[in-house]
């Protein structure tokens, strides 16, 4: 789907690609920028992934690096084809964490832990606005109804049935009990979250109070993998004035431990579902009262 192609993350890929091709020909990245005519800066700024390629500079580049396999030819100057499209974020001009988007965009899996507030991926749209609107401060009301727009449209890529995304939350239990939005939006978020959880590529864990201390404290952390590099991925920690992008292997061996600990003292999915009914029945009372 056209919905779904990640230019930015099509520009990464390619980059590191013609990289590895370059060294194993055994070009040096001055003389791959005498051939193409072009200065020796922007050639590392394609294999980093900062500037699109064009098909056919692609094909001369495989040419000179003596790639002779025409399907791998074919899939680079495609890979190059898309990394000079647009994503759909793009639409709405510029936006925060666009670089985190692009990825859960093309993502096949992704693992989170949640230490406050739900993923934008599971949120209702009443309890999206009342995240947006209290937690920044002078926010504009077309600034949050754009933002309220791009998270509702980031979770297409949980109901897209050619290519669902496999997504396991584990959750502080704080995350239950903190009203966002009055005990009305409570209520539907937590059934709206139970009833996600039944999905078969949905997983939903709560890590109870009783735990006590645990790996997860630092705060929040997303890891997300894809299907044509299964081995690698990326470590996402957001964070209010920035964000970070890891994609070390020992990065992704380090957070993968973390969330294996913080998985196995969760509660059981099922256990987890009880949890949310009894928290929600909490919500109903409230919301019953005078």
């Amino acid at each position: 789907m056209a919905a779904n192609t990640n230019p930015t993350l099509r520009k990464r890929r390619l980059g590191a690609e013609l990289r590895r091709l370059r060294l194993a020909s055994g070009l040096k990245s001055t003389e791959v920028a005498k051939f193409l005519m072009v200065s020796q800066p922007k050639i590392s700024h394609l294999e980093n992934g900062n500037r699109a390629i064009s098909p056919r500079d692609v094909r001369d580049l495989c040419a000179l690096y003596g790639v002779t396999d025409q399907q791998v030819i074919d899939v680079l100057m495609q890979m190059a084809r898309e990394s000079g499209q647009q994503g759909w974020w793009r639409a709405y001009g510029d936006i925060p964490q666009s670089v985190y988007i692009a990825l859960e965009t093309d993502a096949t899996c992704l693992h989170t832990f949640e230490p406050m507030v739900l993923p934008g991926l599971l949120q209702t749209p009443a309890y999206a606005h009342a995240v947006i609107e209290e937690t920044i401060p002078r926010i504009t009301a077309e600034q949050a109804a754009k933002r309220l727009k791009v998270r509702l449209r980031r979770q297409h890529r949980i109901y897209d049935p050619a290519r669902p995304l496999r997504l396991w939350v584990v959750l502080d239990e704080s995350v239950l009990h903190r009203v966002v939005g009055g005990p009305v939006v409570m209520r539907e978020q937590l059934e709206h979250l139970k009833a996600l959880s039944t999905e078969p590529h949905i997983t939903v864990q709560v890590l109870p109070y009783g735990v006590g201390a645990h790996p997860g404290m630092s705060g929040q952390f997303s890891i997300l993998q894809f299907a044509d590099s299964p081995d690698a991925g990326v470590v996402y920690l957001e964070r209010f004035t920035s964000d970070l992008y890891l994609e070390k292997r020992s990065d992704m061996q380090h957070f993968s431990m973390l969330y294996d600990h913080l998985q196995a003292q969760a509660l059981s999915p099922d256990s987890t579902r009880d949890l949310i009914t009894d928290t929600t029945k909490t919500y109903i009372e409230a919301a019953s009262r005078p």
